[in-house]
């Protein structure tokens, strides 16, 4: 028995989410990104959850393939990941804000042990992300 319950333990704390971020200072004038595209995530929503997260906290957000644009003062880089169970699902992602190349801001999602048993792994991007997109940008409304 209590193997049992030491194994279930094990499980439940594998199902865990780790959350961790460094918000932007709300000293910092930051009205307008530019979201470097990343060709390599195939998590189809992830940026357009990225956009409306800025935009819910009042700043614009522009997507960019190769250059910078010269008036881009503040850079967001991304990755995510994703795992299968079933079906493919979030498991992993990372948000970096840089102001001439200087970190500002950064944020991890990321499912330890993608997950396990716990069912909420499924749940989609945006209620996955937003709560990490409101701790990232806190400070501006």
């Amino acid at each position: 028995m209590k193997y049992l319950f030491a194994a279930a333990s094990v499980l439940a704390l594998a199902a865990c989410t780790s959350v961790k971020v460094k918000p932007v200072d709300n000293g910092l004038a930051m009205h307008r990104v530019c979201i470097h595209n990343n060709p390599k995530v195939i998590v189809d929503d992830f940026v357009m959850v990225m956009e409306d997260g800025f935009q819910r906290h009042g700043i614009a957000a522009e997507l960019y393939d190769r250059d910078l644009p010269p008036s881009c003062e503040y850079v967001v880089d991304y990755t995510a990941l994703r795992s299968w169970d079933f079906k493919p699902y979030l498991s992993h992602a990372e948000i970096r804000i840089t102001e001439h190349g200087r970190l500002v801001a950064s944020a991890t999602y990321h499912l330890n042990g993608k997950g396990g048993l716990d069912m909420g792994k499924w749940r989609g991007t945006k209620a996955k992300m937003d709560p990490v997109m409101d701790k990232l940008l806190a400070g501006f409304h």
